[in-house]
């Protein structure tokens, strides 16, 4: 399960094929059912095969996540308020004016039960199996972009496409100099909380 040959069929399989399988109009039963398969094998081979364990990273540099984090929130939040009014003003923090209990249940189902799981297939399982397969570190965060963009290519929208390929360099650099699934999950869950909280909610998939 080490050979080349096997984690580029491997690579194939889970961030090219099944991404762009589920753009194709079939059950969402079977849909869901191969996801689950999908990220049990994920969590088999991270386990058993690399050996990974699940822990927090020792001497995390939590003063210098943040400040970064935040400086990078304050971006994303001129750009994307300037968007949202200018595209569609009447959406602008419109669920959590007006459905607060919603805003929180879905911060917090997003949170643990959608950003996590993409974390750890997208960066630790990515990083974990690929990365001795790369010369290039550049090329290596890139492709973890657009792969990331690719898992999101079932909305059929390109501005998610856009915004996913951003957010998978963002989160790809953070892991890459944490190496924490935690910090980049809160980095993640972070930033989609706030896309969700201005008003793309509906972009994104979030119920709203």
């Amino acid at each position: 399960m080490n050979t080349t040959i096997y984690k580029g069929i491997e690579f194939f399989i889970i961030f090219i094929l099944l991404p762009v399988s589920f753009v194709i109009n079939y059950s969402i039963k079977l849909k869901m059912a191969i996801g689950i398969i999908g990220f049990l094998y994920i969590i088999y081979v991270l386990l058993k095969v690399e050996k990974k364990k699940f822990k927090i990273t020792p001497g995390l540099k939590w003063h210098l996540f943040w400040k970064q984090t935040i400086f990078k929130l304050g971006a994303i939040a001129i750009l994307t308020i300037l968007f949202v009014y200018l595209t569609e003003s009447s959406l602008l923090f419109s669920v959590l004016l007006k459905k607060p209990k919603l805003w929180l249940f879905i911060l917090f189902v997003y949170s643990f039960f959608s950003v996590y799981p993409q974390e750890i297939i997208y960066r630790t399982f990515y990083f974990q199996r690929y990365e001795s397969l790369f010369k290039n570190e550049s090329l290596f965060i890139f492709v973890n972009a657009i792969i990331f963009s690719l898992g999101h290519i079932f909305f059929e929208n390109i501005l998610v496409i856009i915004l996913t390929f951003f957010g998978g360099l963002l989160f790809a650099i953070t892991y890459k100099k944490t190496q924490s699934t935690l910090l980049v999950s809160i980095e993640h869950a972070i930033y989609g909380c706030w896309l969700f909280t201005v008003g793309m909610g509906g972009l994104l998939g979030f119920p709203s």
